[in-house]
């Protein structure tokens, strides 16, 4: 009778846990798909990707002016940002010219088109996320960081290059 009891409580359990896995997943989901939604918002606006227009940004911010550092600053490889720099200059958003001091760096200056394409743009779903969390007390963002780092590394993803923003798309576009 007790061990009959034991295994109606153990099956509770585990059907709980299912429960929860399913809700965390989906929770996941979620999270993924509200990224998608806004990087296809974004793309419809102003028709760059989001590792475009992060591109766009950094060179409207003076961050940097060469392929290497906006590699570094979107987190992309250097051949994944001179994608991304042949497409925009393709598009006139940017233009890219040999340095007079030293001819083998290459220089990257913003357009009045690649200004008018952030002016279009929407922003980035993050700017909604950090006002929203803003209004967290620390212990409380420091348990989200802890929780998600602890999600990257139940995904194996912990290891993962990313980029700063919530954007997405192909890397190379």
């Amino acid at each position: 009778m007790l061990s009959e009891q034991c295994n109606q409580v153990g099956r509770g359990s585990l059907e709980k846990v299912r429960d929860i896995d399913e809700m965390i997943v989906a929770a996941i989901r979620r999270i993924i798909r509200a990224i998608d939604l806004n990087s296809h918002q974004m793309m419809d606006s102003c028709g760059l990707t989001g590792p475009q227009l992060a591109t766009l940004r950094a060179l409207s911010r003076d961050r940097a002016s060469n392929a290497r550092d906006l590699a570094r600053l979107i987190h992309v490889s250097q051949a994944t940002m001179s994608g991304i720099l042949e497409r925009l200059e393709r598009a006139g958003h940017i233009t890219r010219s040999r340095n007079g001091a030293d001819r083998r760096s290459v220089d990257i200056v913003l357009t009045a088109g690649g200004r008018e394409a952030i002016a279009a743009a929407p922003p980035y779903l993050q700017a909604r996320f950090v006002a929203e969390l803003s209004k967290l007390k620390d212990w409380e963002q420091t348990q989200i960081l802890a929780t998600l780092q602890r999600v990257a590394h139940m995904l194996n993803a912990d290891e993962l290059e990313a980029a700063p923003h919530l954007i997405t798309g192909p890397e190379c576009t």
